[in-house]
């Protein structure tokens, strides 16, 4: 490979880096704001925003970032950041529901009805899927060198629903209104949390393999790389088995 062209794929690269780093800090800005929206804009007196702003230093984003997010939600002359939901159905039948947080609402639905349309799948109205999720609180968190039947058994403290294995990742279901304590709960005893909010968990799911199972997946993937959705929940279940088939 020549210089040029050596150097031309490490700026490719660097470029992509930083792309995924700036679009990773514009959704947790977005969090921040509506976090500090929706409360007080004193993290230690707004869980909420307290969450958000751990999330936001835990990726390294820089302090000025987090001050001007929490100054943006008080400020005026501001394009207002809105909060919404998304439900549809994804490729062979799947379930999704996206939580987007977005200043201009038209284009946000405009580009998701587009990628639910280009991946087989139909963006539908306020409630079309959303019966078939409860919502919980959902606490993801590192195993620690524990094994399957220790960490569970640490995990089950007030308020906990649930608690799923998979991939050396623990995560925790909850009580929506017991998402913090138990989030506390499980600091004090020293296990490394990843991750805590508020989210929907599917009561049935749904098993694809093969090229379905890889439509669906790409698809979740394309959701979750939009710039306005800050979560995708869906009914979809992902087998190891499955996964390795498409290996």
């Amino acid at each position: 490979m020549s210089g040029h062209s050596k150097w031309h794929n490490i700026k490719l690269r660097k470029g992509k880096v930083d792309a995924q780093r700036g679009a990773l800090f514009t959704k947790l800005s977005k969090e921040i704001i509506l976090a500090a929206k929706s409360g007080s804009p004193d993290p230690e007196a707004n869980y909420r925003l307290k969450m958000a702003v751990e999330k936001a230093r835990a990726n390294n984003m820089p302090q000025d970032n987090i001050k001007r997010a929490i100054t943006r939600a008080t400020g005026a002359g501001e394009k207002e950041i809105e909060e919404l939901r998304y439900e549809g159905y994804g490729p062979h039948g799947m379930a999704v529901v996206v939580d987007a947080a977005t200043d201009n609402r038209n284009r946000t639905a405009g580009e998701l009805r587009f990628l639910f349309s280009k991946h087989g799948g139909t963006l539908g109205e306020t409630g079309s899927v959303g019966w078939m999720f409860d919502a919980v609180g959902i606490i993801e968190a590192g195993m620690d060198g524990k094994t399957e039947e220790q960490a569970m058994e640490q995990a089950l403290v007030d308020g906990v629903i649930d608690v799923e294995v998979e991939d050396g990742t623990m995560t925790v279901f909850t009580e929506t209104g017991q998402l913090i304590a138990a989030r506390d709960a499980l600091r004090a005893q020293g296990v490394k949390i990843l991750d805590a909010y508020l989210g929907m968990r599917p009561k049935t799911k749904t098993a694809l393999e093969g090229s379905e199972l890889h439509a669906a997946l790409a698809f979740l993937d394309a959701l979750e790389e939009h710039e306005d959705a800050q979560r995708v929940f869906s009914n979809l279940d992902v087998s190891d088995v499955a996964l390795e088939a498409l290996a």
